[in-house]
């Protein structure tokens, strides 16, 4: 199942894409259209506090949609927002969770230990295909990181290892684009990985039952067609599990809540010379059973 938030010439909607990826079904539309009424709610962050029994409700739906072409919308005709468009809180970020990406950002002393957590603030998301700003008046580093991203599903505090899965609701995919020269200035990652529309996510959200095992994903991310990272999940340093697992040791995880799980090796800082993103560059990242995030730097 993959849901997306999208809009048309009726408005913003939130939609299940169809087998083949090429159109998507406005869910509370199409159940309106054919029963009359419909009990789905008009935003993703709603859709997913209502649990399993949204997943199950859409679950029976889709078997129906999917036989009604009238109700299938192509692609190209809607514009895809961010699955989630406004986080109800910052972004939670995983920081050097690839060993090759430590050493690249400094050396092997720089492998992290413990897990390292930083955030990125709501106003940055913006959706696939979605301009990011290139910030020239304040940036001349701005550099780009693929992320795999997991979706909290449901309320959970003190969730164990063997638990922690269960309170996923779904994964997609992140660009935690950074300006590594503010970065550097603060001293902390806050600035430098908040500006407006640093924050792409989508195209959708892959519903976690199509996943197995999101901690062996190849992830690749392109800069205007090269391929700059290459990697795999199974390369973590902490797996999903323990992510959330030290994220809730004091602090609840809330439904809708995002977290980006790192970046491997081959970000623009990590070359000699540095190759940071300029006007026109298209940034494209590729997530194994999830699809493509592309953007295009303004």
């Amino acid at each position: 199942m993959k849901l997306v938030t999208a809009v048309d010439t009726k408005g913003s909607f939130v939609g299940l894409i169809t087998n083949d990826d090429s159109c998507v079904i406005p869910l509370k539309r199409s159940e309106e259209m054919l029963n009359g009424s419909s009990i789905i709610p008009n935003s993703m962050i709603d859709c997913i506090k209502q649990g399993k029994a949204f997943v199950e409700h859409v679950s029976k739906l889709a078997v129906i949609f999917m036989s009604h072409k009238e109700l299938h919308i192509p692609l190209e005709s809607v514009e895809l927002l961010a699955p989630i468009t406004k986080p109800e809180k910052n972004i939670f970020c995983i920081g050097k969770n690839y060993a090759e990406h430590a050493i690249e950002m400094g050396s092997a002393a720089d492998i992290p230990e413990h897990v390292m957590v930083f955030t990125k603030a709501p106003t940055t998301v913006v959706g696939h295909n979605a301009e990011v700003l290139s910030h020239s008046e304040i940036t001349d580093q701005l550099d780009y990181e693929g992320e795999l991203a997991v979706v909290i599903g449901k309320q959970g505090r003190a969730i164990s290892r063997e638990e922690a899965l269960d309170y996923v609701f779904g994964y997609t995919i992140l660009n935690d684009i950074t300006a590594r020269d503010i970065q550097s200035k603060h001293k902390q990652f806050f600035l430098g990985k908040s500006l407006d529309t640093s924050c792409p996510i989508g195209p959708w959200i892959v519903h976690h039952s199509a996943i197995d095992n999101p901690n062996n994903l190849n992830i690749q991310t392109y800069v205007n067609g090269e391929l700059r990272q290459n990697s795999n999940t199974s390369n973590f340093i902490f797996d999903i599990q323990e992510i959330i697992s030290v994220l809730s040791k004091g602090m609840t995880l809330e439904p809708g809540d995002i977290i980006a799980t790192g970046t491997p090796a081959g970000v623009g800082k990590g070359f000699k010379p540095p190759k940071y993103l300029k006007s026109g560059d298209i940034i494209k990242i590729d997530i194994e059973k999830i699809g493509s995030l592309q953007n295009k730097i303004k």
